[in-house]
């Protein structure tokens, strides 16, 4: 009876694993992150991938910690928990001023231009370019893999960031290491699947704007990169002064 009940409780941990992979991408943090990378893509299901990526690299760094943790039983001290999550909050200024610095440098731009009687130069804006004209100017990619390694990047800083928590939650709950791991890695499938579908979910705003507002496009684009730096201000300030970390 005892073993009955000791399964039922793995199978009940593990199954949250999946629930909490599940929230855990839904974080204001993780969202506003990949926010200011969806915004590069036109297409739904290209955002997707974004999604994918990020929790693929979120589980990554997780499973690569959580073997070391569970196997060594080791916790993660308390100010490197606050450090770590202070790298999120840099990372988040980071991307929010490439995306700022993007939208000036895109706005309007110089080409120069050959012709019979002379060469000359023109400005025009490529907000109304289809994507296999952004592709020639260097803007995207066509043919591009699945795999996103700015997403999968920005994952692996929130994995670092965030495995102190649920470390901990694994070592309080879940004697067996390996069925740790395997909670490491049903928390991942949530995450992956969450972030995947959220990711859907911004990129509408983009999608409808792209070519029928190209202002309105420039401008989400330019209030997502400057929610995110605040955010990582905000981020940076809680976590440095508040919370106690310098």
């Amino acid at each position: 009876m005892e073993e009955q009940l000791a399964e039922l409780g793995l199978v009940a941990a593990l199954g949250l694993g999946v629930l909490l992979g599940l929230r855990h991408s839904l974080d204001p943090d993780h969202v506003v992150a990949v926010s200011t990378i969806v915004g590069e893509y036109r297409n739904p299901l290209k955002s997707f991938w974004v999604g994918v990526s990020w929790g693929l690299g979120h589980t990554a760094t997780l499973f690569l910690i959580g073997i070391v943790i569970i196997s060594l039983r080791l916790t993660i001290p308390d100010r490197m928990a606050l450090l770590l999550e202070f790298f999120v909050g840099i990372m988040l200024v980071g991307l929010g001023a490439q995306v700022v610095y993007g939208f000036w440098k895109k706005k309007v731009h110089q080409h120069a231009h050959g012709h019979e009687e002379s060469n000359h130069q023109h400005y025009h804006s490529h907000s109304q370019e289809t994507e296999v004209e952004r592709a020639h100017h260097g803007e995207i990619g066509i043919g591009k893999p699945f795999f996103r390694k700015k997403s999968f990047l920005v994952g692996t800083v929130h994995g670092v960031a965030g495995s102190a928590a649920l470390t901990l939650l694994i070592l309080a709950s879940i004697e067996s290491s390996i069925a740790g791991l395997i909670y490491i890695l049903l928390f991942g499938v949530g995450s992956v699947l969450s972030m995947g579908i959220m990711t859907i979910l911004i990129s509408l705003p983009f999608v409808a704007s792209a070519n029928r507002l190209p202002s309105l496009n420039r401008g989400i684009q330019f209030a997502v990169g400057a929610l995110s730096m605040v955010f990582g201000g905000f981020l940076m300030y809680q976590i440095g002064f508040v919370e106690g970390l310098f």
